[in-house]
């Protein structure tokens, strides 16, 4: 892991919710983590919305059905899965948060390296009014910040030799 501080030397921040493209981001971010020497932060946000107050009224679960982290956990670790099988990076930090998605990105990514994200996520309709998390990232970083468009892959890390 880099110890050097600044713009372009910290962790390489990944935001996951599961979908195709966040799956491509986390590739991509784990091909310059490793391309870097620097730790790769796998994050899934969640943010309670106003229809977790219908499923309490009988719609549904009951919130002491519901624990968003777990369900959370359980989702980065099938994305982490799905990249990387059995083998993943060793520098590999997976965190759970709450909260606005774009802004908790933002704060994970201020002493970051790069934050990587995928151009369109589980958001749907609900990001083509509200804004989407890619263009709040890109807008508001502090770092680079990489938005992974189509399903291109990352080249092959190679070793150079001296």
């Amino acid at each position: 892991m880099s110890t050097t501080t600044g713009p372009g030397t910290g962790n390489v921040v990944v935001g996951v919710d599961g979908s195709e493209p966040s799956l491509n981001a986390l590739r991509w971010g784990a091909f310059i983590a490793s391309a870097t020497g620097s730790t790769l932060v796998v994050a899934s946000v969640w943010q309670p919305t106003p229809a977790f107050g219908l499923v309490s009224e009988g719609w549904g679960a009951s919130p002491a059905d519901v624990d968003p982290d777990a369900l959370s956990r359980e989702a980065l670790d099938a994305a982490v899965g799905s990249v990387f099988g059995d083998a993943p990076p060793v520098e590999l930090d997976r965190r759970v948060l709450r909260g606005n998605t774009a802004q908790v990105l933002l704060e994970l990514s201020d002493d970051a390296g790069m934050l990587v994200v995928g151009s369109r996520g589980h958001g749907g309709f609900a990001s083509l009014l509200l804004g989407s998390v890619s263009a709040a990232c890109t807008e508001h970083a502090t770092c680079p910040v990489l938005v992974i468009h189509g399903t291109t892959p990352p080249p092959p890390l190679t070793k150079a030799t001296s």
